[in-house]
């Protein structure tokens, strides 16, 4: 594909960066309802500036999703651009190196709150609408539908709109632009993403706790009895098992170097990864499922006594891989837990927040266009397809209501972005040059 004369104009892109990371926008935060609110506002008259038509939608978790469009010429097919304006809180703001709320230049990178995930998407998306309008336009339809309430509020939001109203986001191609680059400057796609739920277990084995010198050795401990269950779903080496539950699968696209996934997960030096030799990150993290231990509770250290612990309870994080059923896995995972439950402890689990994986086709021809537009973008280079770890529940919903559709899963974010942590940051060349391929494919899509 020959690129056109599409140039992004970077001091647009930061103010626009600028201006949505100064909103204090988490969704559910009664206190910075305001800053919500006004993130909402500058959103609809971005996308009123471009001349699309803007409407507001209220959703049940009380966040308004944006949807702006453009009416198809004749019988040309319409795109879904999607993106969202809340972010996770910044927490302590003072752990940051620089105001979370005011976009920072640093090293050649953007740091801010959402720099990244995903008002910098929204920028992108913003800069590729403006460059196709100055290059003559498009006959295709357009929709973009922002969402207000990705992060905090789960698919009850979006997910129960589309339900009621579907013809809203009916589309051919739907680009949700809310992951990323393998790395800095390798144009990807991202064809799976991992469904899940959330498991939560507690061990009881005492009336109450009881004096440690008195009973322990033959008293059975809660907490001990908790540690096993949990030790039985992984292997010496690590590998998540569970009863009945293929955990051995491979991935097919884009391998997960050890020493990348180790840097960028921030792995201390000397510690190993999980898995065998054999066994690489990408086939952990993208084609099997696994299990996270993600809170325990027993006594606190600070307040330990010298007792034998009568109850304990801890929270697992599921994760599945596409192709795969997660609530069936995840009962399988109840089913485990209760077959490796020592000493008859009493043990109830509790399943919920259950979602479905997702994959996509690289080789709809949509899907096909955009990863040459992607290559063509960044100067040719090899595309790489990969899985994520994450879940979006909201492409099940649309590919559940729109299963004809292309829906394409890529955006501005790499591992060194730092999403959803202290100093998250974005490097502008990715908007600039993702923001190119979307142009690109806004040009040549239905031609």
């Amino acid at each position: 594909m020959t690129q056109t004369a599409f140039t992004p104009n970077r001091d647009r892109i930061f103010d626009d960066l600028s201006a949505l990371v100064g909103f204090n926008s988490p969704h559910s935060t009664p206190e910075l309802a305001d800053q919500h609110e006004a993130a909402c506002a500058w959103t609809v008259s971005a996308l009123e500036a471009l001349g699309l038509d803007v409407t507001r939608h209220a959703t049940v978790d009380n966040a308004d999703t944006i949807i702006a469009t453009k009416a198809p010429v004749g019988d040309a097919p319409t795109v879904l651009l999607y993106s969202h304006y809340d972010v996770v809180p910044a927490n302590n703001p003072d752990a940051w190196i620089s105001d979370p709320f005011t976009l920072t230049e640093r090293d050649g990178r953007w740091y801010g709150r959402g720099a990244a995930d995903c008002k910098g998407n929204l920028a992108m998306h913003l800069e590729a609408l403006r460059l196709i309008q100055a290059n003559g336009g498009t006959d295709l339809g357009i929709k973009v539908v922002v969402e207000g309430s990705e992060e905090l509020g789960g698919d009850d939001g979006l997910g129960k709109l589309i339900d009621a109203h579907p013809d809203l986001f009916r589309a051919d191609a739907i680009m949700i632009a809310d992951s990323g680059n393998a790395a800095v400057g390798v144009p990807t796609l991202t064809t799976s993403l991992r469904g899940g739920a959330q498991i939560n277990v507690t061990v009881e084995t005492l009336q109450g706790a009881i004096h440690s010198g008195s009973f322990g050795g033959a008293a059975p401990d809660a907490a001990h009895a908790l540690v096993r269950i949990t030790d039985s779903l992984f292997d010496d080496t690590g590998r998540t098992t569970i009863d009945g539950v293929d955990c051995t699968a491979t991935w097919n696209g884009q391998p997960y170097p050890a020493d990348t996934f180790a840097t960028d997960a921030g792995v201390l030096d000397g510690v190993t990864l999980n898995g065998t030799p054999d066994d690489n990150p990408a086939d952990m993290v993208w084609a099997r499922p696994a299990i996270t231990m993600i809170g325990f509770t027993s006594t606190p250290v600070a307040d330990a006594v010298n007792a034998v612990n009568h109850r304990a309870e801890a929270q697992y994080n599921l994760r599945v891989p596409a192709g795969t059923d997660a609530a069936a896995i995840a009962n399988a995972v109840k089913d485990h837990i209760h077959a490796h439950t020592p000493n008859g402890a009493h043990v109830t689990v509790e399943i919920s927040g259950v979602n479905e994986p997702f994959a996509t086709d690289p080789n709809h021809p949509a899907i096909a266009l955009f990863g040459d537009c992607l290559q063509t973008a960044y100067d040719d280079a090899d595309l790489a397809l990969i899985g994520s770890g994450g879940s979006i529940p909201l492409t099940i919903t649309l590919q559940n209501h729109f299963p004809d559709a292309a829906i394409a899963l890529y955006g501005v974010e790499e591992p060194q972005c730092g999403i959803h942590g202290v100093d998250e940051s974005v490097d502008p060349t990715e908007i600039e040059r993702i923001a190119v391929a979307e142009a690109l494919f806004l040009q040549q899509y239905g031609k």
